[in-house]
């Protein structure tokens, strides 16, 4: 083990989405539990959630003006080659300020320019992929990086063999043990005990579509003797809090007690973001989901689809929810063999020693 007093410096970059920050916090953890007198510093993009989430977490985050190249031709596109140049400047000017001895990206726009220039420094740098399909970003850094922590087989078709390591995604604390604090998680949400807890998850944000479900299927889940733990995103829940007041529904706008929220749960929806479908495999529960067809490549409904293939969940699309939701549901609420094997299955996929393996890969670099 190399000297625990040693002050390294380590630069975190990713954002965009809690699905990049919370591995970032995650990694930081870990490392900062090994290295106590390390310095830490952030850095993300100007006015997304990670220049508030990060400082909660409790370290100093710096942000650069960049965003994504829109899919469509917009005036944000036109600003997008200034953007980059400004943000390559700044990376640059962070880096020569702080003189970081690892660098690590976990994906979003701001930990382009960073690794970019990083990597052309000669400062070791380790990128984490949560998806089973690279965003852009990791994409074009992955010739230039030193190494690629994964969580899925098969990505030797973007990124070079050797630089891949199969870790999986780090995980927030608190998730490996949720099957202990059942009772203590539904006293926590005070749920009645004898009936069945659904739990609807849409991302931090929150994902209209499902919202929308959920809304029209309460009389609906009120005849399977269901009651709900609805998180119903930041945006939404102005529209949807009233349902707080109704029989067995609970709304709400985010949920920090994630732990509780899954050890609460019999049977989850979900998008199927990476960092989701990585916790759920730990949790073990059964899941339905419902992937976003608005992101990049389609990669949700892969990452569910990659889940689905081992008869470990089960996938409804959006436009698939009218006809099939119902139907879906109660054949899976009416069959509690199907729930278990369900639950037993995806719990086979969990690779619950992420964090600890991505850093072992971090501290290999420090060491050479």
């Amino acid at each position: 083990m190399s000297n625990k007093n040693r002050t390294y410096k380590i630069i975190l970059s990713g954002g965009g989405t809690g699905g990049h920050i919370y591995p970032a916090i995650a990694i930081a953890n870990e490392l900062k539990y090994r290295f106590p007198d390390a310095e830490f510093l952030f850095v993300g993009a100007k006015d997304r959630m990670e220049m508030e989430k990060v400082p909660q977490a409790g370290y100093p985050i710096k942000g650069l003006w960049i965003s994504g190249i829109q899919r469509k031709f917009t005036a944000k596109n036109l600003a997008f080659p200034f953007k980059l140049i400004s943000s390559l400047m700044k990376a640059k000017s962070i880096i020569n300020e702080f003189k970081p001895d690892v660098v690590i990206g976990t994906g979003g726009f701001a930990s382009g320019p960073l690794l970019n220039v990083a990597a052309s420094k000669k400062i070791p740098t380790l990128i984490q992929e949560q998806n089973s399909y690279p965003g852009i970003t990791n994409k074009l850094l992955a010739k230039k990086v030193n190494k690629i922590c994964v969580a899925y087989d098969g990505l030797e078709r973007f990124f070079s063999k050797d630089k891949i390591i199969k870790t999986g995604n780090p995980l927030r604390k608190g998730l490996l043990d949720v099957e202990t604090k059942t009772l203590e998680a539904k006293e926590f949400f005070n749920l009645k005990h004898g009936k069945y807890t659904l739990l609807v998850l849409g991302g931090s944000l929150g994902a209209r579509r499902i919202n929308e479900l959920i809304e029209s299927k309460l009389d609906f889940l009120s005849t399977q003797n269901v009651q709900v733990i609805w998180q119903c995103g930041k945006l939404y829940y102005q529209q949807y809090k009233i349902y707080s007041h109704t029989k067995n529904v609970q709304v709400h706008e985010f949920l920090n007690n994630m732990d509780y929220a899954y050890a609460a749960a019999d049977v989850v929806i979900s998008r199927a973001g990476a960092i989701s479908v990585s916790e759920l495999c730990v949790v073990g529960k059964p899941v339905i989901f419902i992937p976003s067809p608005n992101v990049a490549e389609d990669h949700q409904a892969k990452n569910a689809m990659a889940i689905v293939d081992k008869n470990a969940a089960m996938i409804i699309k959006e436009e698939d929810l009218e006809a099939d939701f119902q139907n879906k549901f109660s054949q899976l609420m009416s069959s509690p063999e199907k729930q278990k094997q369900l639950g037993d299955n995806i719990k086979k996929l969990a690779l619950a020693n992420a964090t600890n393996q991505i850093v072992d890969e971090v501290v290999k670099l420090l060491e050479e």
